[in-house]
């Protein structure tokens, strides 16, 4: 079983994840805008199912690699880290997007959608450093199974990731005309997600925690 503090590191992980621009909130939040929350709901379930495809490649081919290579462990460790901290930068620094500044998208049928929200998550660099350099971090070789902490962190971070999303993509809208009229939310809503980020981030790179070898 995984422990309290590993659920809430990766909850807080993929909150801040879920905040800061990329591929797929940039669709999601489009998409909605363009045409309405049901296409938005249809392009999530796309991206939920993509999320499921990544964390069973992830845990079942890792737990083996990581038996063979122990030091690609620590080697990913870094990788996440120094991830977080870009992400962190990449927000925070001056003329750094916001998850609002979107695109003008045609209209596409519900099983388009889906796909496309597949596809999307499926090619998102964010989502694959996520599984392989991020979520292992939170692995207790000495609290069980490798496999059964991966699948059980993996569910945490999907249920935090839906839910985030499904409450931007329901007030994208109203929260990008929000944003519009009030442009010092959208720097609070950087720095704090930015900071969040960056603060995990050195977390992880001051922590040392044992390659997961079984």
């Amino acid at each position: 079983m995984i422990s309290l503090s590993a659920a809430l590191g990766i909850a807080l992980v993929e909150l801040g994840l879920a905040l800061t621009p990329g591929p797929n909130m940039i669709y999601l939040v489009s998409r909605s805008i363009s045409q309405g929350w049901r296409a938005g709901m249809m392009s999530l379930a796309g991206t939920a199912v993509g999320f499921v495809v990544y964390m069973t490649m992830a845990n079942v081919g890792l737990a083996a690699v990581f038996i063979v290579v122990p030091w690609l462990f620590i080697a990913l460790k870094v990788l996440g880290a120094v991830y977080l901290l870009w992400l962190a930068y990449k927000t925070l620094r001056p003329g750094g997007t916001s998850m609002f500044e979107t695109n003008e998208l045609p209209r596409d049928s519900f099983g388009k959608l889906f796909r496309m929200g597949l596809v999307t998550n499926l090619l998102n660099p964010k989502v694959a450093i996520l599984y392989l350099a991020i979520i292992p971090q939170f692995i207790n070789p000495a609290a069980g199974s490798v496999v059964a902490q991966g699948f059980q962190l993996g569910a945490i971070q999907i249920a935090v990731g839906v839910a985030v999303n499904g409450a931007i993509i329901i007030a994208a809208g109203s929260i990008a005309a929000f944003l519009q009229r009030r442009p010092r939310w959208t720097r609070w809503q950087k720095w704090v997600t930015g900071s969040l980020l960056g603060a995990i981030g050195v977390k992880l790179a001051l922590d040392a925690p044992a390659p997961a070898t079984g």
